[in-house]
């Protein structure tokens, strides 16, 4: 494969960014890369001492996991902690990103989905699920009588991940904070998480998703005053890219129906 086709291919998958995780030291010599990775053909690889640390929730990170519980938790309503969060630095994703992603929907609504992260389109616009996914999630409330004016919608972390890749563990830390106090304020009575990440952070459950749909489990924090029944569910983007789950997807959108009515 060309260089050129290859561009094209990434363009087609839809690359737009061509940040990595880790930053690269430019400004050293040629000669100082490691032989191996010349070896490797890795021409723009970094020397280790270039590189930084790994993305562990200690030293820094732990104050900056610090400051977010701090401004999370004195915050009082759903619009005090969006000012919170646009004001928090502690999120390196903030720096690339072009707008906060906070929620879409209605803060007293009766059930919170929680997603992944933002993509493209949601960073330009600034709103959760308004892309190709978002498109498909309105289609699945419709099924079973919702739309935004009757649910809240939000994600692990508020700011788009370069080039959509998954939130690291530091970005997810260092917003979880904000979305515990957020499902603290909206006090849903169902909260669905959508996606593998989401179900991890918040139910802290380390299955894949399809091990974990249609399985009910009880999310609570020191600040709610009960239990909240959550579910797992599959990410519209994933659904766009395997047809064949919506099935399961309908029978759980059934059952959210069901207990939603109940309550």
């Amino acid at each position: 494969m060309t260089s050129q086709e290859l561009l094209r291919w990434y363009v087609e998958a839809g690359v737009d960014e061509t940040i990595s995780e880790q930053p690269v030291n430019r400004f050293l010599k040629p000669e100082a890369i490691q032989p191996e990775a010349k070896q490797k053909g890795l021409a723009d690889a970094a020397p280790p001492s270039s590189l930084a640390p790994p993305p562990e929730i200690s030293g820094s990170a732990n104050g900056e996991v610090t400051s977010a519980v701090h401004l999370a938790q004195a915050a009082q309503t759903v619009d005090e902690l969006k000012a919170a969060l646009e004001t928090f630095d502690g999120c390196g994703l903030k720096k690339t990103a072009t707008n906060l992603v906070f929620t879409d929907g209605n803060a007293a609504a009766p059930i919170l989905f929680i997603g992944e992260g933002p993509g493209a389109e949601e960073d330009r616009q600034g709103l959760p699920f308004v892309g190709p996914s978002g498109k498909l999630l309105d289609k699945m409330l419709a099924s079973i009588g919702l739309d935004r004016s009757g649910v809240l919608i939000s994600n692990t972390v508020f700011w788009r991940p370069p080039g959509n890749r998954t939130p690291s563990a530091l970005e997810t830390a260092v917003c979880l904070p904000f979305i515990e106090r957020l499902i603290e304020l909206v006090d849903p009575k169902i909260l669905v998480t959508l996606g593998g990440p989401a179900a991890k952070s918040l139910l802290a459950q380390t299955q894949g998703v399809g091990r974990l749909r249609g399985r009910w489990f009880t999310y609570s924090t020191p600040k709610l005053s009960h239990p909240i029944d959550a579910t797992a569910m599959f990410h519209p983007a994933y659904l766009l890219r395997s047809p064949g789950q919506k099935r399961d997807t309908w029978r759980d959108l059934l059952e959210i129906k069901r207990r939603l009515q109940s309550s």
